[in-house]
């Protein structure tokens, strides 16, 4: 596995972010393996993949994960808030960086990843081949 880390700075939109990287760098089977730092705006879906949550105010990143297979992210992500309560769900663009988000991305040498609809679960789902 290879690495890769940026630091992002205030107003960035994270996921476009994870995207862009992902791009420039030509990852097509990847893993993010930490963000660290916080966001003043968040867009995240909840469970159960109907609704979404979107607020604005201070956010500290308690985890951030995820794959990245040929220009797609399936990233998860957990927040706490000013009063120390945490909320967590799938990433959605509209998250935006406060002061500073400290990112590192694994870059996958033995497999190969892409995603396929799944008619079972009605989205694109991970298919990862050992190389």
């Amino acid at each position: 596995m290879r690495e890769y880390a940026e630091r992002l700075t205030e107003n960035t939109d994270l996921k476009e972010a994870i995207l862009r990287i992902a791009k420039e760098n030509r990852i097509e089977s990847g893993v993010v393996l930490c963000g660290v730092g916080c966001l003043k705006e968040v867009h995240i879906r909840k469970a159960g993949a109907k609704e979404t949550f979107r607020s604005k105010g201070h956010y500290e990143i308690v985890s951030l994960m995820g794959t990245i297979a040929t220009g797609k992210v399936h990233i998860h992500i957990s927040l706490s808030d000013e009063t120390m309560n945490t909320i967590g769900g799938h990433l959605l663009t509209g998250c935006i960086v406060d002061t500073t988000c400290e990112l590192v991305l694994g870059i996958l040498e033995s497999y190969e990843m892409h995603r396929e609809f799944d008619e079972n679960t009605g989205y694109d789902e991970l298919v990862a081949r050992k190389i």
